[in-house]
């Protein structure tokens, strides 16, 4: 049960003495918060140094899937649709993705309603940090002109697959995030090595 206040708490504690005191079976439903788990930046250890060679470990221990995304160019993902070029999402129920760009550069945009701000940019830069996006948030990417690659070391769900959790949403299908992303500009940030 989450509760956040002093005021919550103060509610709470009152109607279950009421209940008591009424020897009723009165239902009290508390209102669970809408926020959601924010994306992340996660580093990574270097573990040695050498002539010309550095060593990392690049882990992350939970993942149980790993995918290779290969961009040629400056390719985005999932396309934009081809009748009216509107931007199209992925959204992971039973997945969370874990990125690293390995080669290039890649933009991320992402949208979640549960965040006290839905809607950012994330750049991330080869050897940069890991980029945590959790489930239930709608991205899509863009590579640099010369394109990129990507390591995701995800954490599914049972329930998850390929086919589960690779659906492209259509933001004209979507009218909650069509307005979000045409009337909100994003949120910025930068995750690369210093």
């Amino acid at each position: 049960m989450l509760i956040d206040t002093f005021f919550d708490k103060y509610i709470c504690f009152h109607l279950f003495n009421l209940k008591k005191k009424l020897n009723s079976s009165l239902e009290i439903s508390v209102i669970k918060s809408n926020k959601s788990k924010m994306f992340e930046l996660i580093s990574y250890e270097k573990f040695r140094d050498t002539k010309d060679v550095r060593f990392f470990d690049i882990s992350i221990n939970e993942s149980n899937y790993r995918d290779l995304v290969i961009h040629n160019g400056p390719a985005v993902s999932p396309p934009n649709e081809d009748e009216f070029n509107n931007w199209q999402f992925y959204i992971h129920h039973n997945q969370e993705d874990n990125l690293l760009a390995i080669s290039g550069g890649r933009t991320f945009y992402l949208v979640n309603f549960g965040w006290d701000y839905p809607f950012y940019k994330v750049r991330l830069e080869s050897c940069g940090y890991i980029l945590r996006i959790p489930r239930g948030t709608y991205h899509r990417s863009v590579s640099d002109k010369n394109g990129s690659i990507v390591l995701n070391q995800a954490i599914r769900d049972k329930g998850g697959t390929v086919e589960s959790e690779f659906k492209v949403t259509n933001s004209k299908d979507n009218k909650k995030l069509l307005d979000c992303i045409n009337n909100l500009k994003p949120k910025f940030k930068i995750y690369s090595v210093n």
